[in-house]
């Protein structure tokens, strides 16, 4: 990782109204526009969207570096990400977002150390730490089946 700060610049374009362009050097643009709940087209990621993806995408690499530094392997992450919007204080906001991670392990791995490892990668991860919002976890840890050697069928006579 380079030495803190890091500092990270987005452009949006539109106008009026209808759909936003949002761009950042070195990376495709990216088509907006507002939810249908909230009067848009419904075709086009919106900031809600955008953000239950900064918090899932930072778990999964967070989880990574976790991951990487404890020795824990895993061959597969599942992310699902519900947010709740609600008006609270009289300010219409993300009231609860809820992480479901799962993730999948080899025979033989601890659950609880894996599960430990996706709880202390939520905890590290700087978007969900930016966040007033709390972040839920329902984790589901599933461990592959140990592959077992078949006895070979012999041909009686």
């Amino acid at each position: 990782m380079k030495p803190l700060p890091h500092r990270y610049e987005v452009h949006l374009m539109g106008g009026p109204s209808g759909y936003a362009q949002v761009s950042t050097p070195g990376v495709p643009e990216l088509r907006m526009a507002p939810p249908a709940d909230f009067d848009g087209p419904g075709d086009a990621w919106g900031p809600e969207h955008l953000l239950l993806a900064s918090v899932q995408a930072c778990l999964a690499f967070t989880l990574r570096a976790v991951a990487r530094l404890s020795k824990l392997e895993f061959s597969a992450l599942d992310v699902e990400a519900a947010g709740t919007v609600d008006r609270q204080d009289g300010v219409t906001r993300f009231t609860e977002i809820v992480l479901r991670p799962r993730l999948a392990v080899p025979a033989g791995t601890d659950v609880e150390r894996a599960r430990r490892a996706v709880e202390k990668a939520e905890k590290a991860c700087l978007i969900s730490a930016s966040l007033s919002t709390p972040v839920r976890l329902e984790i589901e840890v599933i461990v592959a089946a140990a592959h077992r050697a078949q006895a070979p069928v012999s041909g009686g006579s």
